[in-house]
């Protein structure tokens, strides 16, 4: 369902780096907020971002992560903060969808926020409890249909890759499974591996340790292939679910009243830091495929997917919360 997204499409934003005045922004510490909570693949890739900033500009960057309010929280921190490029956020593909997902939502992700750089996206992982019977997707949905309040899905926070996905594998079997929203990856995750919640869609990397460790079940990768790092993990397609490829994806945000040629001096930093070969290489490892766009590329990418997502919530007659 999205294309593929190359790293050389980026190659003019590190050759256009803006040059700004001497002693000029960055002079001090940085804060990055991010508005879940730590251990998951936002705040990995958030603090990936932050070392890399920290590294390039020089200067400090604390990451301060502001969970709640399915990310609200943290999201108006960082609008409340003096719009001088030194409070940032670090978020996924969830943040632009706020308006869509909360009923009143006290910002707007797109008029209030610039994105500044996208970093990677990652594949969602369909995991289960290890303990059911069930070992196949075809085997979870007849179970599901003959005893639907016995199932639920657990997800990251409404809006997010995995609540998508979850709407979307509904939509496809004709299971009418209970989708309940958590505060942040790693407590939904852990309730799938207590019993709690019996199925979850999640990225990569939280989910195929817990995998390999026997925490989680396996069932399908929402990938058009198979991935090297899990062959033995069938793609949804394989599993009777044509077509079904979702992946969260992360980057980086800042108000939009922030001066444009501090954004795009944050810009050029992470897209440089993202085509490293040893940045690539580690991310390759974990299941993430690097980003690397342009901001005006990067908005018209948020104007697509949003657009794509909202259509999803809107077929599955979903509701804001």
């Amino acid at each position: 369902m999205q294309r593929r997204i190359l790293l050389a499409g980026a190659a003019g934003a590190v050759l256009a780096r803006p040059t700004l005045a001497q002693g000029a922004w960055p002079n001090r510490t940085i804060r990055m907020i991010v508005p879940y909570t730590p251990g998951a693949a936002t705040d990995a890739m958030a603090r990936l971002s932050a070392q890399k900033l920290q590294e390039k500009l020089g200067v400090t960057v604390v990451v301060e992560n502001r969970p709640g309010a399915n990310g609200a929280i943290g999201s108006q921190a960082v609008l409340q903060a003096p719009a001088d490029g030194y409070t940032i956020m670090g978020s996924a593909s969830i943040h632009p969808m706020a308006r869509y997902v909360m009923k009143a939502a006290p910002y707007d992700p797109v008029t209030d926020f610039i994105p500044v750089a996208r970093t990677a996206r990652g594949p969602l992982v369909l995991v289960m409890n290890p303990r059911l019977p069930q070992a196949t997707i075809p085997a979870v949905v007849e179970a599901a249909k003959a005893e639907p309040n016995k199932w639920s899905f657990a997800t990251s926070s409404l809006g997010s890759a995995g609540h998508l996905g979850s709407i979307e594998f509904n939509r496809m079997t004709g299971a009418n499974i209970e989708i309940v929203g958590y505060r942040g990856s790693a407590p939904a995750l852990t309730d799938v591996a207590a019993g709690n919640a019996q199925l979850m869609f999640d990225p990569v990397l939280a989910t195929l340790p817990m995998i390999r460790g026997g925490q989680l079940r396996g069932l399908g990768i929402a990938t058009a292939a198979r991935t090297p790092l899990a062959p033995d993990l069938p793609t949804m397609a394989e599993s009777g679910l044509p077509g079904f490829e979702f992946y969260s994806w992360y980057g980086v945000w800042a108000a939009r009243a922030v001066p444009r040629e501090i954004v795009d001096r944050m810009n050029a930093v992470i897209v440089e830091a993202m085509r490293e070969p040893a940045v690539v290489e580690r991310l390759t490892g974990l299941g993430f495929e690097p980003v690397a766009e342009t901001v005006p590329e990067l908005e018209r990418f948020i104007v697509a997917d949003v657009a794509r997502n909202a259509e999803l919530l809107r077929i599955a007659n979903f509701q804001p919360e």
